[in-house]
C-alpha cells in the first residue's frame, strides 16, 4: 500500500459517519413523486376563489400567520384537541376565515388520492397562496417546495410574533427586524392589505371617541370615518361586522392600498401611520407611484417569507391530514 493510500483510507472510513446533506427546497421537488401537484392545487384554487372571492385574502393572511410563528410548517392548520390548545385558537388567529383553511384541506385531500403521503400541508399552503395572489391580479413568484409539516402546535407560541393594529410602528418594525425583514420589506408585505377585510373591533377606537378633542382619528379622511361609523354602528353586538381594507378596489391585488394611505383612507392605525413616519413614508410613496415596484418588492418579500424557518428532512413530517399530526400531540 502506498503512502497516499494509507493516508486516504482513514478518510474513506469516516465518510459513512458524516451526517447526510440537509435536503434543499426546489421548485420541481414533486416532479417525479407527484407530477400533477401544481395542476391539482391550481384547479382547487380556481374553483374555490370563483365560489368564494374572499378566499385569496384569507389564505394570504393564514400563510403569513403560519410562517411568522415558528416557520412555514402548517402548524396553524392543526386543530386543538382535549389535551392541547393549538395556534389557531390563539385570540389573534380566531378571526382567520374558514375558507382559507378549506382551500388547503380540499387540495390536500385530492393530493392524497393522487400521491398518498408525499405532499406536505405546508407546501400546499405556500403553493395555493401564490396561485390565489396571482389569480386576483398580484405578482406571480416561484415557490420552492420540500417543506415538512410541524408535529406540534401550541397557542402560547403565537404571543409576540404577529403585529397588532394597536402596536406602535417602532414595535412592528422591531418585530419584523427580529425575523430578518427590513423596513422596506415590511412595507411591501403590509401591501397584502390591498385585499381582504378587518373587523370593526380592530379599528373602532379610531372612529368612536378617539380623544377628548376629536371624535375620530384626525389622520383619517372625515368622509371615510363617517362611512365606517355607519357600517360599524352595531359592532358591539355583532363581532362579525367588517370593512374592506381597501374600499376602492377590494377584490383586486394592486397598489391602491398605498394611494389610500396618502389620502387618509387607511383602515388600521398601524397602516395609516406608515404614510407619515419618515422611516416608512418613502416606500409608501414609491409603491403608490409605481405598482411594478410594489409587485417586485412584494414577490421578493413573499419568497423570503415562504422559506422562513422551514423544516426539512426528519425535522418534520408529511401529515396525512392537515388538521392533526400523524401522532396525537399532548400538552
Amino acid at each position: 500500500m502506498t503512502m497516499a493510500s494509507r493516508l486516504l483510507l482513514p478518510l474513506l472510513l469516516l465518510i459513512p459517519l458524516l451526517p447526510p446533506a440537509e435536503p434543499k427546497l426546489s421548485v420541481d421537488y414533486y416532479k417525479k413523486s407527484c407530477p400533477n401537484f401544481a395542476k391539482i392545487v391550481q384547479d382547487v384554487v380556481v374553483e374555490k376563489q370563483l365560489a368564494v372571492p374572499t378566499t385569496a385574502a384569507g389564505a394570504l393572511r393564514l400563510f403569513f400567520h403560519d410562517c411568522i410563528v415558528g416557520g412555514c410548517d402548517a402548524s396553524l392548520l392543526i386543530s386543538s384537541n382535549p389535551f392541547n390548545r393549538a395556534e389557531r385558537d390563539n385570540e389573534v388567529n380566531q378571526a382567520l376565515p374558514g375558507d382559507a383553511f378549506d382551500v388547503v384541506i380540499r387540495a390536500k385531500t385530492k393530493l392524497e388520492l393522487e400521491c398518498p403521503g408525499i405532499v406536505s400541508c405546508a407546501d400546499v399552503l405556500a403553493e395555493a397562496t401564490r396561485d390565489l395572489v396571482s389569480m386576483v391580479g398580484g405578482p406571480y413568484f416561484p415557490v420552492r417546495l420540500g417543506r415538512k409539516d410541524s408535529v406540534e402546535s401550541r397557542a402560547t407560541d403565537v404571543e409576540g410574533h404577529i403585529a397588532l393594529p394597536n402596536m406602535s410602528l417602532t414595535h412592528i418594525i422591531e418585530q419584523f427586524s427580529s425575523k430578518g425583514f427590513s423596513v422596506q420589506e415590511m412595507v411591501a408585505l403590509t401591501g397584502a392589505h390591498t385585499i381582504g377585510f378587518s373587523h370593526c373591533f380592530e379599528f373602532a377606537n379610531r372612529i368612536y371617541n378617539f380623544s377628548s378633542t376629536a371624535d375620530h382619528d384626525p389622520t383619517m379622511n372625515p368622509d371615510y370615518a363617517q362611512g365606517l361609523k355607519k357600517l360599524c354602528a352595531n359592532y358591539k353586538n355583532d363581532s362579525t361586522i367588517a370593512a374592506f381594507n381597501d374600499p376602492m378596489t377590494p377584490g383586486k391585488f394592486d397598489n391602491m392600498y398605498y394611494l389610500n394611505l396618502q389620502k387618509g383612507v387607511g383602515l388600521l392605525a398601524s397602516d395609516q401611520i406608515m404614510a407619515s413616519d419618515p422611516r416608512t413614508k418613502p416606500f409608501v410613496d414609491l409603491y403608490a407611484a409605481n405598482q411594478s415596484a410594489f409587485f417586485e418588492a412584494f414577490a421578493h418579500a413573499m419568497e423570503k417569507v415562504s422559506v422562513h424557518n422551514v423544516k426539512t428532512g426528519k425535522k418534520g413530517e408529511v401529515r396525512r391530514r392537515c388538521d392533526a399530526p400523524n401522532t396525537l400531540q399532548g400538552s
